[in-house]
């Protein structure tokens, strides 16, 4: 195990020598604007429910012939409002614009930066499956439903989301921030960084540039000298990459395999993990419904 911590350290130097400097920097973080939620809450749902849909149909022909469980659906509708989640990749891509007296959600062909739009957009999605994930994940596993029966069912039976027309946008509300693209590398990048949060041996991930790397800066100021000195490895990573400069090429063939190795290691002791509590917590939840259902059913 005292391989991980190094291979992922190792991982860092890497991602960094394949992204600009600038892309490591620290970026602002959006705030929701939750006033402008009423406005869009309607196309965030139907957007949902498509997302909903399209990601049940691919999980089950990505583990075909084998039947998709319902935990499958819930661990879904779970984290598709979620933008730590893979599962919430699409809201990267969605753009606020201006239409007059209506916000219009407008799907781009790349992820962009996440500012405030994007995180209203997350913030109305989850307004939208409140405490319904486990519902809805029920009715797309027992009912099967096309997207039309699915978007009639979540956005006007289950979350009213769109029971009535939006509200006109004020005219003086102050216009969203542009769209900005990714590249293709730091979405990428981000990517990775995400894959390897909350697993054994990864925590508090960050990003570090060549020079921090090269001057041995990684943050910990305050660290005791015996953890920097364990294994001999951060003392001595500044020789080690200078004496390694002209091998930089096979340093990243030979890191990028340890990277791709341990990532396999450790995904699948946290699938393991992971599904023995999804089926913890989907079993809690169940009871939790049927016992609300009974004391209902006695009132």
């Amino acid at each position: 195990m005292a391989k991980v911590p190094l291979l992922l350290l190792l991982s860092l130097m890497v991602i960094t020598t394949w992204f600009p400097i600038t892309h490591c920097s620290k970026k602002p973080v959006g705030v929701a604007r939750k006033e402008d939620i009423p406005y869009i809450k309607c196309q965030v749902c139907e957007k949902l429910a498509y997302q909903l849909y399209n990601q049940v149909q691919n999980k089950r022909a990505e583990i075909s012939p084998k039947k998709i469980s319902e935990y499958q659906i819930i661990e879904i509708s779970e984290n598709v409002c979620n933008l730590k989640k893979q599962e919430a990749d699409w809201i990267l891509k969605i753009d606020i614009v201006e239409q007059g007296d209506r916000l219009e959600l407008v799907e781009q062909d790349s992820e962009g930066q996440c500012n405030s739009e994007c995180k209203t957009i997350e913030r109305a999605c989850q307004d939208v499956m409140d405490y319904s994930d486990t519902d809805v994940a029920e009715y797309l596993y027992k009912h099967n439903p096309d997207l039309d029966s699915l978007k009639s069912f979540l956005c006007k039976d289950l979350s009213k989301s769109c029971s009535k027309a939006p509200p006109p946008v004020p005219k003086n509300r102050a216009p969203g921030e542009p769209f900005i693209s990714k590249s293709s590398k730091e979405a990428e990048m981000e990517k990775l960084l995400r894959s390897m949060q909350g697993m054994p041996g990864a925590p508090g991930m960050q990003m570090y540039s060549r020079e921090d790397l090269m001057n041995q800066n990684f943050g910990d100021e305050d660290v005791d000298d015996d953890d920097d000195d364990e294994g001999g490895f951060p003392s001595k990573l500044g020789k080690v990459l200078k004496g390694k400069e002209s091998k930089k090429n096979d340093w990243k063939q030979w890191i990028t395999k340890g990277i791709q190795d341990t990532s396999e290691a450790l995904k699948t002791h946290a699938n393991r993990v992971s599904h023995k509590m999804r089926n913890w917590w989907g079993a809690k939840k169940a009871q939790w419904k049927k016992n609300s259902k009974t004391s209902k059913g006695e009132l």
